[in-house]
């Protein structure tokens, strides 16, 4: 492949309105991905430690500050809330539709960030917290899912992708507008990095506003003229084009095909092949988290602080960087390369930066050298990361279920990545600080996030099947006719859904067909 991704010539209309759209829903990354990164240096500036102090003295550095427990709390209130509130994405995303309910999940955030703003003790920070995470949880499932359901088929990975782009755009100006507020001496040091989050929500409304709904939406609840006008906007196509009327076909045979396999209820997610992607889907959004991205994220300044390390918050600033621009490779392997090998290099990528940081920082506790390795190696760390896990998790979630219960199904795959983002947000201080009950694991902690990146390496391998270059409703194709995911980059469609539905009544008139016995037929 070249050095660019082309529109393939027998594509008709215009791929940019898509494209555009889906840029601009992933502008909702920037919510994310601001909000978990404003944390870690709020957590660090000595005027909010002193306001929110009960009297807990940190015992790096003899000033007041919040303890263990109540940092943990704080900073782990936030993936609790998003853990709620991607499970309720779901019926939020069916419901009101996917454009409306990016809406609504900005305004819940909003309440959150007010409650955070006005703040002066523990209490309501966290109740802040906990709203600003409801509504960061239902954005961050229904932005891939109208990303998946808008973007043409061989671009589809870059395009969702850049939500993840975004979420690493948004940690990095929150690391800027942290380190310029650190050392004011009053409320602004924390009120002015938490009420920026305010020009994000309005931009993202606005947007919203204005955007169209996805057609396979108004497939999912009948509205099919209403599809044809919405895929004619973001296709640049008259709506009796023949390109778009079969698009559309394809998307509605789809639909009903699935929909004669069986309900849309949640029992049905956890069932035959169905069940199969959602398991996958779940297990590689929570070992995204468990390659140890948001420790650094989180905890990195105050980490790299008690690791003797001067600067921290420029460090952090640096980690931050590396983190943007290493998403621009993955926008382009995703599609170069595909979903399988870019997992796989990158988790092999991350297995070897988290084993040298955990060696050498066993082996020179305390040392000048051992602290130059450990941001050498956690930017290269980033690296393998940003261009691989970051991205790549929410393009193989957002496209590897049916219509039916693609809500459902990304809804469930988000909150397992929040409930593990939640659970090593509360286990990191009680892991890595010293003190009466901690484990005091300090650099040694990376042995367990290379670890679990060494399971990352066997689960690709084992479970992602590859889908660059499908439809939506090729991949349902793929899941059905495709066994072992080793043999998935071989696979090439050869059925329509629009045949499906007129070739399922010859097969012994069976309802329930598969796909591989209509084939055969």
């Amino acid at each position: 492949m070249g050095l660019t991704i082309k529109k393939p010539k027998d594509v008709a209309g215009s791929a940019a309105p898509a494209i555009l759209v889906g840029l601009f829903v992933a502008f909702g990354g920037i919510l994310f991905g601001y909000d978990t990164g404003t944390i870690g240096g709020i957590l660090a500036m000595p005027y909010w430690r002193t306001l929110f102090s009960t009297g807990y003295i940190n015992l790096e550095d003899g000033e007041l500050d919040v303890s263990p427990s109540q940092s943990s709390q704080i900073v782990s209130l936030l993936s609790a809330g998003t853990f709620f509130g991607a499970l309720l994405a779901a019926p939020m995303a069916d419901l009101l539709g996917r454009r409306l309910g990016m809406v609504a999940s900005t305004g819940v955030f909003t309440v959150g960030v007010i409650m955070q703003t006005v703040a002066t003790a523990i209490p309501l920070f966290v109740a802040g917290r906990f709203f600003a995470g409801l509504g960061v949880g239902l954005i961050s499932a229904i932005i891939p899912l109208y990303q998946s359901e808008t973007a043409p088929k061989w671009i589809r990975g870059a395009v969702v992708g850049c939500y993840q782009l975004a979420i690493t755009l948004g940690l990095f100006i929150a690391a800027i507008v942290d380190n310029a507020t650190k050392d004011r001496p009053d409320t602004g040091s924390y009120r002015i990095p938490i009420a920026v989050q305010f020009a994000w929500a309005i931009i993202m409304v606005i947007g919203m506003l204005i955007l169209p709904e996805t057609p396979r939406y108004f497939i999912k609840v009948g509205k099919n003229a209403q599809a044809a006008k919405a895929l004619s906007r973001l296709r640049r196509l008259d709506v009796d084009h023949p390109a778009l009327v079969e698009e559309l076909a394809e998307v509605q045979a789809n639909h009903e095909y699935e929909m004669s396999l069986g309900k849309s209820t949640y029992v049905e997610c956890f069932k035959g092949s169905i069940g199969k992607r959602l398991a996958t889907g779940c297990l590689l959004q929570g070992l995204q988290q468990l390659t140890g991205v948001n420790f650094i994220f989180y905890y990195g300044t105050s980490f790299f602080s008690n690791s003797g390390i001067q600067n921290s918050f420029v460090i952090t600033i640096i980690t931050n960087v590396v983190n943007v621009c290493s998403t621009f490779p993955g926008l382009y392997l995703v599609e170069a390369w595909g979903r399988r090998p870019l997992l796989f290099l990158g988790a092999m990528g991350m297995f070897v930066c988290q084993f040298i940081i955990a060696s050498v920082n066993t082996a020179l506790p305390d040392s000048e050298a051992a602290n130059k390795v450990l941001i050498a190696f956690v930017c290269f760390y980033i690296y393998f990361f940003a261009s691989s896990w970051g991205p790549v998790a929410w393009v193989v979630t957002g496209e590897i279920f049916p219509l039916k219960s693609r809500a459902k199904c990304l809804s469930m795959t988000t909150a397992s990545n929040w409930l593990l983002n939640w659970a090593i947000a509360y286990a990191t201080p009680y892991m890595v600080n010293g003190g009466a009950g901690n484990a005091n694991l300090q650099g040694k902690v990376f042995f367990v996030w290379g670890t679990f990146c060494l399971v990352c390496v066997f689960f690709t391998w084992g479970l992602i099947y590859e889908t660059k270059g499908l439809s939506l409703e090729q991949v349902d194709e793929l899941y059905g006719k495709c066994s072992k995911a080793w043999k998935s980059r071989g696979f090439r469609p050869t059925l329509s859904f629009a045949e499906v539905q007129e070739a399922r009544g010859s097969v012994g008139g069976a309802r329930h067909a598969s796909l591989a016995d209509i084939e055969a037929d």
